[in-house]
């Protein structure tokens, strides 16, 4: 590999990298992700319920019945999609191949997110004694089967040979004791 190349493949990962802390720290120190993601998880849920109830959002809140579900950054996975995030930017790959593995985990959680709340929204408003301990569970249990099966399967669809992390660290690590 050309000096250049070599170069210009530092750039790539230190670019990535850069990308990880400026919305790593923007998720940490604000609520705009979960801003951005509230309408988008909210809504959905929202129409799922109204199939079966009368329903309706109130800001970060949907009233069914006499049900007040309020939705939290826990409940929207502001970190689950941080997280995504951070395994697809630190894998190297194609940027055509990591915007569209991007889409498709987002949206792909985005789903299973939206179902998980209506689903939970339901067991609330038929006051069932299963929400305490499924919604713990799904909390503590779940999420984190979800979000690597999300990206398993990503890798599967999108065909990503490469490790995150691993990979650009032995990059680097290789240009750096290579001899001129």
């Amino acid at each position: 590999m050309k000096d250049q190349d070599i170069k210009n493949k530092l750039k790539i990962i230190a670019i990535r990298y850069v990308m990880i802390i400026l919305i790593g720290s923007i998720a940490a120190f604000s609520s705009l992700l979960y801003k951005i993601l509230l309408p988008l998880t909210i809504y959905p849920a929202n129409f799922l319920l109204s199939l079966f109830f009368s329903s309706e959002v109130i800001g970060g809140t949907i009233l069914v019945g006499n049900s007040i579900i309020e939705l939290i950054p826990a409940c929207i996975a502001v970190s689950a999609y941080l997280l995504l995030f951070i395994l697809n930017m630190t894998a190297p790959m194609g940027i055509k191949k990591r915007v569209y593995s991007l889409l498709f985990s987002f949206a792909l959680l985005l789903l299973i997110n939206i179902l998980r709340i209506t689903f939970f929204s339901i067991l609330v408003v038929n006051d069932s004694q299963l929400f305490e301990s499924l919604h713990l569970l799904a909390w503590y249990l779940f999420s984190i089967i979800f979000v690597v099966g999300i990206w398993f399967l990503t890798i599967q669809i999108f065909k990503i040979k490469s490790l995150p992390v691993y990979d650009d660290l032995k990059f680097v690590l290789k240009s750096l004791y290579r001899k001129p």
